[in-house]
Order: C-alpha cells, then structure tokens, then sequence
C-alpha cells in the first residue's frame, strides 16, 4: 500500500493496482454458449508454459499467451471484439468497485491467531495450556462437537471478496489503478476487478462497453496522464483539532 493525498491535502490509504495487458480472448454468445460474457487475459506468460488446448485459444485470439482467464457476464450489447485491450480509463475515478482475491495463506494456526480467541490464564492452575481452546463441547448431552466449531486449521487461502472501494486516481499511461483501502492476497498476486454490486455510483458516465483510444496518435481529445476523483465541496481539515 501507499498514499496519496487530494487537492484538499487530505491524505488516503490506497493500494496500486495494475491492469497488465488485459486483452479479450474470448466472446461468449448465446447463440453458442448458452449466455453472453466476456472472456478476458491478463498478464503474459511464456509460451513453453503454456498448455496445447490454450496455445490454441491465443492463437484462434490472435493474442500472446496469458497467465491468467476469467470471465465477466455482459449483456449482449456489451460485448467486445477479441483481442481488445482494457485500459485504466474503462473505469471511472471516484466510482466503487468489488475486488476479489485468494488472501495470504497463514498455515496451520491455533484458535488464538485464527478466531481471536482469549486463551486461558496465565498462571493460577494453568499448566502447558495457556494458548488452548479450552472445551469444545458438553456432557453426555448432546455428547457430540456441533459442526462448524471454532477450532484451531488452515488459515487462510481463501477467496475473499472485498465490496464498494472507491477509486481515487488512474494512471492512464500505465495503466493503474489507485483504490482506497486494502485488497485481498499479497504483492503481485491477480485479482478480479469489476463494478460494484450493491453500490452503483459513478461520478461521470463511464465509456461503454469500454474505453477506446483513438485509432491515430494526435486524433480526438488529449487524454491526460492522471485522472482524479472528484474531491469535497467543503474542506474536511476545517474545525479539526489535532
């Protein structure tokens, strides 16, 4: 994670995200597949990794083979030729998006580190078990561990979803992304990016089905090299008291 701070000079907590040649590979249709959806490529892996039946599919694609697939539901006027690229300007700043990502995994862990247990004493009787459980059940009734007991396990690892980060700032010359807040997995693990669910707000319209250069260099608008989001109408360090 880094920071960044506003035009107000109030600073943000924000990780750097990075859109690493996400091309799509594949259109779904329902004609063919039974729905329509976006099948996009991210990342470039080289080509003696790469197995026989998705070598094919770059091929078909016309794309370089990619490390990571994953597809996005559209609707049918959504739909993107294959082998168009996805720059940062696809989203908006200042919109919400949901990223999705395996967390670190922590390995075996106990019921202290896993689910915040108290643990037991510290002296006082307490002999060889000061970071145990404790009990897990009752007598002879029930006389049985209810399942999903809190115990000690694999921790992490995980596919976790975290919901409606906001974007501060893109990097449209290198395509990044600067979300406020922390994301699931660790430094350059691949992560699923996409619009928020529960919370659709967007501060300008956002190009669709997704942004598009200009064929040749000097045509259209000049696209600047940072696009910021929105900040306060009124200044939030007023009246603060440090």
């Amino acid at each position: 994670m880094t920071q960044i701070w506003d035009a107000w000079g109030e600073r943000h907590a924000v990780t750097v995200l990075h859109l690493d040649a996400c091309q799509v590979t594949q259109v779904c249709r329902e004609e063919t597949h039974g729905y329509t959806a976006v099948q996009v490529g991210a990342g470039e892996a080289k080509p003696k990794n790469v197995r026989k039946s998705l070598a094919g599919l770059f091929a078909k694609a016309g794309v370089p083979p990619k490390r990571r697939l994953g597809e996005f539901r559209v609707t049918p006027d959504a739909l993107l030729p294959v082998g168009f690229r996805l720059r940062a300007q696809h989203f908006v700043p200042g919109q919400l998006i949901d990223v999705r990502g395996t967390t670190k995994g922590k390995g075996f862990q106990g019921g202290m580190k896993r689910w915040n247990f108290k643990g037991q004493r510290a002296s006082h009787g307490v002999s060889k078990t000061h970071r145990h459980i404790g009990s897990t059940g009752q007598c002879q009734d029930p006389g049985r561990v209810f399942k999903g007991k809190k115990m000690p396990g694999r921790m992490g690892g995980t596919a976790v979803t975290v919901q409606c980060l906001r974007i501060l700032k893109l990097d449209t010359q290198r395509d990044l992304l600067f979300v406020k807040g922390h994301v699931p997995g660790p430094r350059g693990a691949f992560l699923r990016v996409q619009d928020a669910l529960k919370r659709a707000e967007f501060p300008a319209p956002p190009p669709f089905p997704s942004y598009a250069p200009p064929p040749h260099e000097g045509e259209g608008e000049e696209v600047p090299l940072e696009l910021f989001a929105p900040v306060k109408e009124s200044d939030p360090l007023v009246g603060f008291q440090p």
